[in-house]
């Protein structure tokens, strides 16, 4: 009986050891963190990560609920998160795993090249609905938002609309290539996505955030060197309780090879 019970335990232990990292969030940081998941693998073969999105709110809801070790997040974790963290008696760690510009998109067929934050705000809170108040052509504008619980909802509003609410009856997408594939369909359309998911159905708009007086388009150099006035930190966090777990993975993340794949995947690295 105490032999059985022996083994039991020793199943039990070695089950624990190799259970999958679950890492959960942010849309945004989803191919990057899936693109470090497949080389950490490769280096760890007995390691698994799984990685899935959802928004960054559902990640750090997921951490909170203990059904993800990572959440990734496109934008801070809020007050009242860290506080129902605290009070399962678990504390917070936050690493910055890349930095992202978040570019504005329209239809390439839009003649219109660069916006002003002021514009914008007026744009996504329904102040301006037709393209030729802003120097385009008599078509009314669509824009387009990512939901609620999504990261990248929270930091557009923050940063450009200045903590004003969307408009009413916004189109809200559930995911990212949900909104380069919806602006590239309608010629009135407007959205705004990470910078790694450019591409060519759409184009990026030159953005202003100092009156107009300097309009700067979105790319990993206008980032770094700080000319591009929407840059944000990707960000995973964990429980402090489960470091000794997840930090192998981290690590690798913030290394050279984690870090070029940063670079490679069309974000900007922290190093």
């Amino acid at each position: 009986m105490r032999k059985t019970v022996c083994i039991t335990i020793l199943l039990l232990s070695a089950l624990s050891a190799v259970r999958a990292q679950k890492v959960k969030g942010s849309d945004t940081m989803l191919p990057l963190s899936q693109k470090e998941a497949e080389s950490y693998m490769k280096i760890n073969p007995s390691q698994t990560v799984v990685v899935t999105g959802g928004g960054s709110g559902v990640g750090i809801a997921a951490l909170i609920e203990g059904t993800a070790d990572i959440a990734q997040s496109s934008r801070k974790i809020k007050f009242d998160e860290r506080q129902r963290l605290q009070q399962g008696g678990r504390a917070m760690k936050e690493v910055v795993a890349a930095y992202d510009a978040l570019a504005v998109i329209v239809h390439p067929g839009n003649r219109v090249g660069r916006l002003t934050r002021e514009q914008l705000e007026g744009i996504f809170t329904g102040k301006i609905r037709n393209w030729k108040e802003v120097g385009g052509a008599d078509m009314t504008i669509v824009p387009y938002s990512r939901e609620t619980s999504s990261g990248t909802y929270e930091f557009f509003r923050e940063t450009i609309l200045r903590n004003r609410n969307y408009m009413n009856g916004i189109m809200s997408m559930p995911a990212t290539g949900a909104i380069i594939q919806s602006v590239s369909q309608t010629a009135g359309a407007i959205g705004y996505v990470g910078l790694a998911y450019l591409n060519r159905d759409v184009k990026a708009v030159s953005v202003s955030c100092d009156g107009g007086e300097t309009f700067v388009a979105p790319s990993v150099a206008t980032a770094k060197d700080g000319t591009y006035p929407v840059v944000r930190a990707l960000l995973y966090y964990y429980a402090a309780g489960s470091e000794s777990r997840v930090k192998p993975f981290i690590d690798f993340v913030l290394s050279g090879e984690g870090q070029k794949i940063v670079s490679d995947t069309g974000f900007i690295s922290v190093k």
